[in-house]
C-alpha cells in the first residue's frame, strides 16, 4: 500500500493551525502531494476543535464527509475533540483512526505504519495530564497574508468552569526561549515584518519552567531581532497584564498597540461562578491604565451572554464595562453546556430567548463601538503593513490591527506605508 496524496481541515484557533502547518510540513517533506480537503485525496486529517457543540457537530460532518469522496481513503480524526471523545468518535464508522492531541505530531509516522500493514489500534488517545513538557514541533509557517504565527505556550492550568480545553491541551507547558528566539530569526530571515504570539493561556508562560523566564522576557528578546516590525499577542487574560508589560507595549516600538482579551463576563458574581481569577474593578484599572499609558492603543474582546445564574443586573455589569472601556471589535458567545465542565451541572439557566436579547443588546453595542473607534482616524495618518494587492487595491492592517482599503496603491507587498484616512466605508478605513 502506498498513500500519494493528503487533504487537511483545521477547526478552531490559530495554535491548531499552526499544528496543522508542522503536519502539512512532514507529508510535503516526505513527497506526498496536498489536496483541497474537497478534492480526491489517499488521507484525510480533520484536526477538530471542541470549544462549542457547533464544532463537534461540524468535525463530525467534516469527517464523513472525507469518506464520501474517496471511499478507500484513511480518514483521521485529531485534536481537541478528538482527545476529550476520542470513543464516541472512534465508534463513527466512516472514521479509520482516532490521534490525541498527545500524538498529534506523529499522524505521520502513523501513516508508515499503515503503509507497512501494521495492524493498530483504532483510537489512539492518551492522558493529556501526564504531558508535563512543552513538545516541540518542526517549524513550519502559519502565515496570514505578511504575518506569521508563532506557538510559544500549551495547556491551561485554570479550568475555568465553563470550559473543556484543559481537558483537551492538559496542563500549561512553555516552550525554550531559545527555541522561540530561532523561528523568530528564522521568519526574520525569510522576510516577515509582524510576528504573533499564540498559546492557549499566553500569559502562564513560563510559570511550568525551572528557569525564571516570563512572557515579558520572551517579547523583550523577540523585539531584539533584526528585521521584525511588528509583535502582537494572540490574546491574554486580564490578570496577567502587569506593569512590566504594559511598560513594554508603552516604551517598546516593536510592540503593537493592540490587545485580545479573554474577557468572558464583566461582573463579580458571575466571574467568580465562571471560576476567573480577577474582579470587575481589577478589569477596569488594568485596562484604562494601559489606554492611558499607551497611545492609541485599541482593545478587541471575547464575552459570554446568558451564563447560568446571570441576572439582567449581572448583565448590565458587563455590557457597562465594555461600553465604559470600548472596544475596536467584540466576539459575542451565547453560554451552552459543554459537557465535564462544572458549569454544565449549574442550576439557574438562562433561556434560549433571553440568551439572544441579551446577546443582540452587546451586537448594537458592538457595532457602535465599532463605529466610534474608526470614525476617529478620519483625516488622520496611520501606519499600513500592506498585506494583499488586488485591482490596484491594497489591504493591510494599522498598528492597532485596524483593517484598511488604499486605492490607487503603488508599492508592493510587505510593505510599511504611512496611510491618510479618507473614509469609513462598511467598517473599514479607505485611504490612499
Amino acid at each position: 500500500m502506498r498513500f500519494k496524496k493528503v487533504a487537511f481541515y483545521t477547526l478552531g484557533c490559530k495554535v491548531n493551525q499552526y499544528e496543522t502547518e508542522s503536519l502539512k510540513k512532514q507529508f510535503v517533506d516526505n513527497r506526498f502531494e496536498t489536496a483541497e480537503f474537497e478534492e480526491y485525496a489517499d488521507i484525510y486529517v480533520v484536526n477538530s476543535c471542541t470549544v462549542t457543540s457547533i464544532a463537534d457537530k461540524k468535525t463530525r460532518n467534516m469527517l464523513r464527509r472525507a469518506k464520501k469522496l474517496n471511499e478507500d481513503s484513511v480518514v483521521i480524526a485529531t485534536g481537541c475533540y478528538a482527545q476529550t471523545n476520542g470513543e464516541e468518535l472512534s465508534k463513527i464508522e466512516e472514521i479509520d483512526y482516532v490521534v490525541g492531541n498527545t500524538d498529534k505530531n506523529a499522524i505521520f509516522n502513523l501513516i508508515t505504519k499503515i503503509e507497512r500493514e501494521e495492524t493498530l489500534p483504532k483510537l489512539i488517545v492518551k492522558n493529556i495530564f501526564d504531558e508535563k513538557i512543552y513538545e516541540e514541533i518542526e517549524f513550519s509557517t502559519l502565515r496570514e497574508m505578511s504575518r506569521a504565527y508563532i506557538k510559544i505556550q500549551d495547556g491551561c492550568n485554570n479550568f475555568c468552569s465553563y470550559c473543556k480545553i484543559p481537558f483537551a491541551r492538559g496542563g500549561n507547558r512553555s516552550r525554550k526561549l531559545n527555541s522561540i528566539l530561532e523561528e523568530v530569526e528564522t521568519l526574520a530571515k525569510d522576510g516577515f515584518k509582524e510576528i504573533i504570539l499564540i498559546g492557549i493561556n499566553l500569559g502562564a508562560y513560563g510559570e511550568d519552567l525551572e528557569e525564571e523566564f516570563t512572557l515579558e522576557d520572551v517579547l523583550e528578546n523577540c523585539c531584539k531581532v533584526e528585521g521584525i516590525e511588528r509583535i502582537r499577542l494572540g490574546s491574554i487574560y486580564p490578570d496577567k497584564i502587569n506593569d512590566r508589560f504594559i511598560n513594554l507595549l508603552k516604551t517598546e516600538k516593536k510592540m503593537m498597540p493592540h490587545l485580545h482579551i479573554s474577557l468572558q463576563a464583566g461582573d463579580d458574581e458571575i466571574l467568580e461562578l465562571m471560576k476567573r481569577k480577577y474582579k470587575r474593578a481589577e478589569v477596569i484599572e488594568v485596562l484604562s491604565k494601559l489606554k492611558k499609558e499607551v497611545p492609541n492603543i485599541e482593545f478587541t474582546g471575547d464575552v459570554i451572554v446568558g451564563f447560568p445564574h446571570e441576572k439582567e443586573n449581572n448583565f448590565l455589569n458587563t455590557y457597562n464595562l465594555i461600553e465604559e472601556i470600548t472596544f475596536a471589535d467584540l466576539h459575542i458567545f451565547q453560554y451552552s453546556d459543554r459537557e465535564k465542565t462544572l458549569a454544565s451541572i449549574y442550576e439557574e439557566k438562562v433561556d434560549s430567548k433571553t440568551k439572544k436579547d441579551r446577546a443582540d443588546r452587546l451586537e448594537a453595542l458592538r457595532e457602535e463601538m465599532y463605529k466610534e473607534t474608526r470614525d476617529k482616524y478620519l483625516n488622520k495618518e496611520v501606519k499600513v503593513l500592506i498585506e494583499e494587492i488586488k485591482h490596484k487595491k491594497a489591504y493591510g492592517y494599522t498598528e492597532n490591527y485596524i483593517k484598511v482599503q488604499i486605492n490607487n496603491f503603488q508599492g508592493s507587498v510587505n510593505e510599511i506605508k504611512n496611510i491618510e484616512i479618507k473614509e469609513l466605508l462598511k467598517g473599514m478605513l479607505i485611504g490612499e
